[in-house]
């Protein structure tokens, strides 16, 4: 009887190789290759991931962020505003500093001669208006002009007297406004003469 040879070359006998190839059906895979195939599917490896976009961490890390940036700008804006509005009120304050001088001259004067009083409360007056008028506040008292709702505010209603008065005019003005048509500190308070059939 003669034994079965066995191959040298370390290569399995060629039904062994056969039977094995034939153990692996075309679509069947190893696990070595099972394994590299996944890393190639989307999500399969961390590099994958990696490329998705950032994680859950530093996306929670970029909102914290934002909101100290937010937070810190809104503490800016508020020292800011209080700046701001400290200056201005500064600068009014600065502008009526002479009208009290002139309170303070026109009082001192008062013992001696009261006529003074009046020229200094005439000198008062131009100045605060000076003041108002500095700040972007004209004073609004002109009579004769035609009634505009813009700028007046009807406090009575006169009769046309005659044609003295031409119809839908300001008659007198009450109380004097300050300021232009949208920029108004307050209307000024008019008369106003009546339109035929009102």
């Amino acid at each position: 009887m003669t034994e079965p040879t066995s191959s040298t070359s370390g290569q399995p006998p060629p039904g062994v190789a056969a039977a094995s190839d034939a153990t692996e059906g075309p679509g069947e895979r190893t696990g070595a290759d099972q394994a590299e195939g996944s890393a190639s599917l989307p999500g399969g490896s961390g590099e994958d991931t990696a490329r998705e976009g950032p994680g859950t961490a530093e996306l929670e890390d970029r909102w914290r962020r934002a909101l100290a940036d937010l937070d810190n700008l809104r503490k800016r804006y508020a020292r800011e505003l209080g700046r701001e509005r400290s200056a201005e009120r500064d600068l009014v304050t600065a502008a009526f500093l002479p009208v009290l001088d002139t309170i303070d001259r026109a009082l001192e004067h008062a013992g001696a001669d009261p006529r003074s009083i009046v020229e200094g409360v005439r000198t008062l007056r131009e100045q605060a208006l000076a003041v108002l008028t500095g700040l972007g506040y004209e004073r609004e008292d002109e009579a004769g002009v035609p009634f505009d709702p813009a700028r007046h505010e009807v406090v009575g209603v006169v009769g046309a007297d005659g044609g003295a008065a031409a119809p839908g005019s300001v008659v007198a003005v009450v109380r004097p406004g300050y300021g232009a048509p949208g920029h108004q500190l307050r209307p000024a308070a008019v008369t106003v003469a009546q339109r035929p059939g009102d």
